[in-house]
């Protein structure tokens, strides 16, 4: 399992999020906030990171440091040739619109008849058209397109990579600070609370356990976890172990990278128990949580447990504890996710300052321990039957 919440993967995930007409009760309140905060930097990211299918790989470079600022660092060092070789990936994509590839279908928006024809009549005049001369490196389709077209900005922007990617680490951190980072908290918390479920099944069954607890979406048939998939795919790990990334922003169908030669990481949704709120949700609740019972319970909480585990540990009754239970979850305090035929309670970030005494470095902190575990022989990717949603790289 990773550490914790990738803010890259996260700030990239949840461009598609943000261009999503789909899902308004889960992201909708999240999406006008944000989007109030945005100015120019949408421009290079929409370049990049199309509605649907490929984006590029470098945009989420594996690093050995946690936190944003390293993920830009590695991004800004990747190597001109990958990056040109990866934008003329992305525009043939978008010449070719045919989701072959990795597909992020939870974005699609439905298309008219009109707009069918418009595009059909678009390729066929690109196809006809006198001869044309490409640059070297540059990707397949530019010059022929508007100023403000994203073909037209993925073509400048393989001719000046160096710059590129400058501005697109600007970009990056600008969107991350106006549309993640002051909803970091409630992310870190449902990727934490994921990762406490995860951490529980390995606990009880091992690494067989842990993958076969993995949403519907993934199973595992040891050796192989296969995964709802877009397209046909077979990635073999030949020894190099494999990451499992829960991600706030991802949605319906898990990601990889494209090239095979990357370290294997699996980019899969976290488990929402409800709609999200992006709020913490500090109200009369909090007035209630006094008294030697609840800190108890608080305590208890800290490193997760189940009901039945937390009556034990404070030493009250089972409806005593669920009613605690309920009492912190309300004041924003706890969060709560179905495990199997019981429930597993874990701390939220708001949980752990008030227990620690509100410290903010604790709050920046918290659930930032590790669990890793022996990996799978390989993946194998499913085509998924419905072509109305999924998301895949």
């Amino acid at each position: 399992m990773a550490p914790g919440p990738d803010p890259l993967w996260e700030t990239i995930l949840s461009f598609h999020r943000m261009r999503d007409r789909r899902a308004p009760l889960a992201y909708g309140e999240w999406r006008r906030e944000a989007r109030s905060r945005l100015n120019s930097e949408t421009n290079i990211l929409s370049a990049l990171v199309p509605q649907h299918g490929y984006f590029p790989d470098f945009l989420t470079p594996a690093t050995g440091r946690p936190g944003l600022e390293a993920g830009l660092e590695a991004l800004n060092a990747t190597a001109p040739e990958r990056v040109r070789a990866e934008l003329a990936l992305l525009a043939v994509g978008r010449a070719r619109p045919d989701r072959s590839d990795r597909s992020d279908r939870s974005d699609r928006s439905d298309r008219s008849e009109k707009s069918d024809r418009s595009e059909k009549a678009e390729r066929e005049e690109r196809a006809s058209g006198p001869g044309r001369q490409e640059r070297p490196g540059r990707p397949e389709g530019a010059g022929r397109i508007g100023r403000n077209d994203p073909a037209r900005r993925l073509a400048l922007l393989a001719d000046s990579v160096p710059g590129t990617l400058g501005r697109l680490v600007e970009a990056l951190r600008a969107y991350h600070r106006a549309a993640v980072e002051p909803y970091w908290p409630y992310v870190r918390t449902r990727v934490e609370a994921e990762r406490a479920l995860r951490g529980r099944a390995l606990l009880d069954g091992g690494a067989d356990e842990l993958l076969a607890s993995l949403p519907p979406m993934l199973r595992w048939r040891g050796p192989v976890l296969e995964a709802d998939y877009p397209v046909d795919r077979e990635l073999r790990l030949d020894g190099r172990g494999l990451l499992l990334q829960p991600s706030f922003f991802c949605r319906t169908t898990p990601v990889v990278y494209r090239d095979p030669s990357l370290p294997p990481v699996l980019v899969y949704p976290v488990t929402h128990s409800d709609a999200p709120t992006f709020r913490e949700r500090v109200g009369p609740s909090l007035g209630r949580l006094v008294g030697h019972t609840r800190s108890a319970v608080l305590r208890a909480i800290e490193y997760g447990c189940t009901t039945s585990e937390l009556a034990r540990r404070t030493e009250v009754s089972l409806a005593s504890a669920s009613q605690h239970a309920c009492v912190l979850r309300e004041a924003g305090l706890v969060a709560t996710l179905r495990y199997g035929n019981a429930v597993l309670h874990t701390l939220t970030p708001l949980g752990a300052a008030l227990l620690r005494g509100g410290s903010s470095g604790v709050l920046a902190g918290a659930g930032a321990g590790m669990t890793r575990t022996a990996p799978p022989t390989a993946t194998r990717s499913v085509p998924d039957a419905d072509a109305s949603a999924g998301e895949a790289r």
